[in-house]
């Protein structure tokens, strides 16, 4: 069954994003990372720019398949599994259709009501599906993402 953890109070879900992928990426984990259509061109930029002198290697559905092939991290809009990924990092505002196939959902969620709500709203659709999500309270956790 598949792990769901809610990651809370981001202060800015791209900036988490990069500081999450750039932790699964040194670990050695392929990812997922489901971003809104018009955020993933800023994603995109800060995986180049967040540490300076480092790159986060990733692709997106318009790069080369054998960009893609290679590429730890895949930027999508769809929940598809990539090149073997086992994670998803669900960035967007619904449920993720097809999270099933992953092994671990990382759900990201601001400080915004909004997005908290929205987030309220995936944590009950998982814990109908049998799912106990983890919660994680990021005002409380150390700042290593």
């Amino acid at each position: 069954m598949t792990e769901v953890a809610f990651h809370f109070n981001a202060p800015d879900k791209l900036s988490y994003a990069c500081r999450l992928l750039r932790k699964a990426y040194l670990r050695g984990a392929r990812v997922v990372a489901l971003v809104e259509e018009g955020d993933r061109g800023a994603l995109d930029a800060a995986l180049w720019t967040q540490v300076v002198g480092e790159f986060i290697p990733h692709s997106g559905p318009n790069d080369p398949p054998h960009v893609q092939s290679r590429s730890p991290i895949h930027l999508a809009s769809e929940a598809t599994p990539h090149n073997g990924a086992t994670v998803l990092v669900n960035l967007k505002a619904g449920m993720p259709i097809g999270y099933e196939r992953f092994a671990r959902v990382i759900e990201v969620v601001t400080g915004d009501e909004n997005d908290r709500g929205l987030a309220r709203e995936r944590w009950k659709h998982y814990k109908t599906q049998g799912i106990e999500p983890q919660r994680h309270d990021l005002r409380l956790a150390p700042q290593d993402a």
